[in-house]
């Protein structure tokens, strides 16, 4: 059974170049998976923002919203159509001090995954913190009990298990952009790998 196909005519548009579709929803990771304790889970903010610190019953008191969003995984795999649970990062952002010279974002993870992210590319109407997937609750290997959805950017930008959000005035890399990918990760420009001669 093949695990990956083309996109027929009509699915075309909607898949970035040197992708291909799967039939499930794969799942990689670097390391283990975090088993985090919803009752223990923590999410704080730092750096340039109020210093604050969250609990889960803090994000699900906001507002709640379904998303359909396609899913670009930079390993040259896609999958249309993820139906997801979540909160609205603007929705979240409305409840933060953020210093104006903030300008990057660094998502931190448990299990000390990091990938950072512009602000402008950070704070967008289709990005939101997931805590459902197609109906279940989150679960570990996808990134439960919470992870970040950034639907315009490879998914290794849609961090799995994150914690924290570090607010910067200047852009630093993380985990993967230290290691050889590139710092935006695009799929439509096809920004998969750094041009910085790692």
């Amino acid at each position: 059974m093949k695990f990956f196909h083309k996109p027929n005519q009509a699915e075309s548009d909607r898949v970035p170049p040197g992708q291909h579709l799967a039939k499930g929803f794969p799942v990689l990771t670097y390391g283990e998976t975090p088993q985090v304790n919803i009752e223990e889970w923590e999410f704080r903010v730092w750096g340039l923002a109020k210093p604050v610190t969250f609990k889960m019953s803090d994000f699900l008191a906001l507002p709640q919203h379904e998303f359909t969003a396609d899913f670009h995984c930079v390993t040259s795999w896609s999958k249309l159509d993820v139906k997801w649970n979540g909160i609205k990062v603007t929705d979240f952002m409305s409840l933060l001090a953020i210093d104006p010279k903030a300008a990057h974002v660094m998502e931190h993870c448990y299990g000390g995954y990091t990938t950072n992210i512009d602000l402008q590319d950070f704070v967008r109407e289709e990005n939101f913190f997931a805590v459902k997937l197609f109906g279940e609750p989150l679960p570990p290997e996808h990134g439960g009990p919470m992870r970040l959805v950034v639907p315009h950017l490879y998914a290794w930008k849609s961090a799995k298990w994150i914690n924290g959000l570090e607010f910067l005035e200047e852009e630093e890399l993380g985990f993967w952009e230290r290691n050889g990918y590139h710092r935006r990760g695009e799929p439509w420009a096809n920004e998969r790998y750094s041009n910085l001669g790692f």
